[in-house]
């Protein structure tokens, strides 16, 4: 790997950590702004405050990794893929980042004014369940996996790996919380988008289609 291309990968990995970590709170500004009050922002409960030190751990890595990998850096991947280290991995890498932000992007259409960071036990939204929503449950979880995929295949090391199996733990603790709370607030509406629906990847088989977006009475 030439040091202009590592530069570049560099780039890429940083660039878009920094832009989507400034996204996430471009997005609970304009939330704030719109509902009145915070979208959850402060975690909730002890649960709550080990996942937000995962995902912090994950944003340090995807973030300031970039500043210290090397090309030797990347020698325990380079025997076992390194084919992924040239032209490919480049193209690959950076079609998956640029995926995952415009991915994001979507969901944060769909969702509206009912995108929240954390979980209020005693707040009821609307269900969204359109857009992506229709095929998976947490579609912006699943967007960051892909984001973290790319930034990975960019930079292959070991803390690559670790950021993103870190952020798959937390992403799929915090969705099965989620759910429990959403079940608690729409019932069978909910039992039934989550017969229909994947939680992180889409279903191979079941219904599909949005369900009607009106919050239960």
């Amino acid at each position: 790997m030439s040091s202009d291309e590592l530069l570049l990968r560099r780039a890429i990995v940083f660039v878009s950590a920094f832009v989507y970590w400034v996204g996430v709170a471009v997005q609970a500004r304009r939330i704030r702004r719109q509902i009145g009050r915070s979208p959850n922002v402060r975690p909730r409960g002890t649960k709550e405050k080990l996942l937000w030190a995962g995902w912090m751990v994950v944003a340090g890595i995807w973030l300031f990794q970039p500043f210290f990998v090397g090309g030797e850096a990347a020698s325990a991947w380079r025997r076992g893929y390194a084919a992924l280290l040239h032209g490919p991995s480049l193209v690959g890498g950076a079609l998956l980042v640029a995926t995952g932000y415009v991915g994001t992007l979507w969901c944060y259409a769909a969702m509206g004014d009912t995108w929240r960071m954390g979980i209020n036990r005693k707040e009821k939204t609307v269900l969204v369940s359109h857009g992506p929503y229709q095929w998976v449950r947490h579609p912006i979880y699943l967007f960051q996996v892909v984001m973290l995929a790319g930034a990975a295949w960019l930079l292959p090391t070991w803390l690559s790996l670790i950021a993103l199996l870190i952020h798959f733990v937390c992403v799929w603790l915090k969705a099965l919380d989620e759910e429990t709370y959403l079940l608690a607030v729409h019932g069978e509406t909910y039992r039934d988008y989550l017969r229909r629906t994947g939680r992180l990847f889409p279903k191979l088989w079941g219904r599909s289609g949005p369900i009607l977006d009106k919050p239960e009475r």
